[in-house]
């Protein structure tokens, strides 16, 4: 039954529905011409089980005054003439562009000891993953017991990243896109002064 279908039993011609046939390159973005635009861009710790590279270069991190809302677990800049005014609820940070296996960019904050100098292990662990994840793939894991992360680094058998040809400030402005507190009368601040 099967050569009468296929229109006898001498045919030779490849089946046009053979899955191989019709296999799709999985490179088929790029054999399209499509390119990958970045239009969210969050800013977050890699969890535990993300791999993440950090860009090298000076231009892709910079040391800002941030907020962060715990409860919305949610990051805004704060302009610097507001950084002393907004001190008791600000915190400096020094955001890091970072990218994952997926090719998912995100800038991830790392927090700088305060001005009266007082590190800690978590805050100091983390900054150590930042800093080699420049040269090589790492991923972070909270360690209670030791009180810091973990840093654990990739075979080098692992593909230098592919980073998007985005600038530093196109980066900050997508992910901070109505987040930044440049007035006291922002609703966040009101927010934490019971305003709002």
């Amino acid at each position: 039954m099967t050569d009468s279908i296929n229109g006898g039993g001498g045919n030779d011609k490849p089946d046009p529905f053979d899955p191989a046939a019709l296999r799709l390159s999985q490179d088929f973005v790029g054999m399209s011409g499509v390119k990958k635009l970045i239009t969210t861009v969050r800013v977050k710790r890699p969890h535990r089980q993300e791999w993440v590279r950090v860009h090298p270069s000076s231009e892709y991190r910079e040391t800002l005054s941030m907020i962060r809302l715990e409860e919305d677990r949610e990051f805004f800049v704060v302009a610097p003439a507001l950084h002393q005014a907004l001190a008791g609820d600000t915190v400096v940070k020094v955001l890091y562009t970072a990218i994952n296996r997926h090719g998912v960019v995100s800038l991830w904050p790392v927090t700088l000891p305060p001005s009266d100098g007082k590190d800690n292990d978590w805050w100091r662990s983390e900054r150590e993953g930042a800093e080699r994840a420049m040269a090589k793939w790492i991923c972070l894991r909270s360690n209670m017991a030791l009180g810091a992360y973990e840093i654990l680094e990739s075979p080098p058998s692992l593909p230098e990243p592919e980073w998007p040809d985005i600038s530093f400030r196109e980066l900050l402005r997508l992910a901070f896109e109505g987040r930044l507190v440049n007035t006291l009368d922002h609703p966040v601040v009101k927010r934490l002064r019971g305003l709002a």
